[in-house]
């Protein structure tokens, strides 16, 4: 197959560009098309109804309540007029005035504070499911989102209403507002859903709180709280701008959670940020518990939906564990959650809770972490999976390899600019058959002539399709899987970017 344009890559929409131009020009669906394709249209309609939303990054699903969906737009408009995510100045000088005129919210209740380079987010949820399933109020916050701004607040399992969003941005605007006159710079728009979270939390009230941070550690918005318990979960290059360019130098910021007299559960990690690690454990007495040693994976095996672990704890071993996730890393983190709770109920003689084994299989059976290697779609089988880095590219390869058995693969890839998109294609090359480019709606997204210029160094031209637009890149690849009866089995992988993520999981219709 030779690289295949609709024209001239320059003179097709960008997908950096408005979404009014983004989506003017949708195709519709022809009669002879597969009709699950139509699914694909509608949720272009959508993301074209939704244009004119201010986002930060991506497009999420809206309210059904009009006049709801209009006051979280406001909201969210005036959150995108702050710094984004990507604009950092390192320190924790703002958020802490915010706290102290809130009156410090993140006091209230223990936290579970978790860092990391992969891993993050589906550990949290994980943490939360054993929490919930004990009988505890929680408090989640996460970030990015996937597809809605509200998903990285969340109580009780669950991500607060956009009513409860709105109510708590307008309970502390006055008060972002104070801090801001007084600070060189204005509160960022993570530091001000970092004070909203907190507020939720301490307003609900939750009995525990956990707390990903959004990138490091030290500096991060999040580390005003005093985690208990600091989870470090996989450390490997990413953000090298910003946080280092070794393994060692990222995990410096990453110990910045770790407080005096905290349990650390510290994930499998390269010798030189474990090392880091553990020097800033005894600097502060903290306990470390360490992945392979105290706690870890006993035995895993593939299982219709996900698989079978067996797990070992800080107070004992956990048996035929089912847990509806796919991937060994995935056991992994399950591994790392499990030892956190542990930590935060206390082991032995001091554990204020034993974890019973029914309890414990309920908890994580009940998880779910969208986009993470999530089946969207059969016949062919469509998987989501928010990989964005080389290393998170290497676990989701073994785990699509390990899980699913495709006699053929497709990839739709559509990544940010600021990544190391190269090595993220190379993860990738052993398990695509051929690789659909394209690009989602974010300003950050890397401009797709340079994707497939990329895309061909690593793939070679007779494997590299090129489409713009990331509906027509969904319905290129299902059409290239399902062409010859002989690839029955084949699959198409959505990945490179948790926004290109969440924005195929809206046209596939997810929510």
């Amino acid at each position: 197959m030779v690289l295949r344009r609709l024209g001239p890559v320059s003179e097709q929409p960008s997908a950096s560009d408005s979404f009014d131009d983004d989506f003017d020009d949708i195709v519709e669906a022809e009669t002879t098309r597969d009709p699950d394709l139509a699914v694909i249209e509608a949720g272009s309609r959508t993301l074209r109804a939704q244009a004119g939303a201010p986002q930060n990054d991506h497009v999420p699903a809206r309210p059904a309540d009009p006049e709801v969906d209009k006051a979280l737009r406001e909201v969210e408009s005036e959150l995108a007029a702050r710094w984004g995510e990507t604009k950092l100045e390192p320190s924790v000088s703002r958020i802490e005035a915010l706290m102290d005129v809130l009156g410090e919210p993140q006091r209230a209740y223990p936290s579970i504070h978790i860092t990391g380079t992969n891993g993050k987010t589906s550990t949290a949820r994980m943490i939360e499911a054993l929490l919930s399933a004990f009988e505890l109020r929680t408090g989640r916050y996460t970030s990015p989102h996937v597809q809605s701004i509200t998903e990285r607040i969340s109580l009780d399992g669950a991500p607060i209403s956009a009513e409860r969003f709105i109510e708590t941005y307008q309970d502390i605007k006055a008060y972002v507002e104070m801090v801001d006159a007084a600070q060189e710079y204005r509160l960022s728009f993570f530091e001000v859903l970092t004070g909203m979270a907190y507020a939720a939390f301490a307003d609900a009230p939750v009995d525990v709180a956990v707390v990903e941070v959004g990138m490091g550690g030290s500096w991060d918005a999040t580390n005003v709280i005093d985690g208990s318990v600091a989870v470090v979960t996989p450390i490997d290059l990413d953000h090298t701008d910003r946080l280092g360019s070794t393994p060692a130098e990222i995990a410096t910021e990453k110990a910045g959670i770790i407080k005096q007299g905290a349990t650390v559960i510290l994930a499998q990690q390269p010798v030189d940020a474990a090392q880091v690690m553990l020097k800033k454990a005894v600097e502060v007495d903290a306990t470390v518990a360490r992945e392979g040693m105290e706690f870890g994976v006993v035995a895993r095996e593939v299982a219709v939906g996900g698989q079978l672990v067996t797990l070992r704890g800080l107070g004992g071993e956990y048996e035929e564990i089912f847990l509806p996730l796919y991937g060994a890393h995935q056991a992994h983190n399950a591994a790392v959650a499990l030892a956190a709770v542990e930590a935060f109920f206390g082991v032995g003689a001091q554990a204020a809770r034993t974890l019973d084994m029914d309890t414990v299989r309920k908890a994580f059976a009940s998880v779910v972490s969208p986009g993470r290697l999530e089946v969207v779609r059969r016949s062919p089988t469509v998987v989501l999976d928010a990989a964005h880095n080389p290393a998170g590219a290497r676990a989701t390869a073994d785990g699509v390899t390990e899980s699913f058995g495709f006699s053929r693969l497709i990839g739709v890839v559509g990544t940010s600019g600021d990544k190391d998109v190269k090595g993220l294609l190379e993860a990738f090359e052993p398990i695509f058959a051929e690789v659909v480019v394209t690009a989602n709606s974010s300003h950050r997204a890397m401009d797709v002539d340079e994707l497939a210029a990329l895309a061909v160094e690593v793939f070679g031209d007779e494997r590299v399709v090129v489409e713009p637009r990331l509906d027509d890149a969904l319905e290129a690849a299902i059409t290239l899987a399902e062409e010859e009866d002989e690839y029955a089995g084949a699959g198409v992988l959505v990945t490179g970017s948790v926004i290109t993520v969440g924005e195929a999981r809206l046209l596939l219709g997810r929510r």
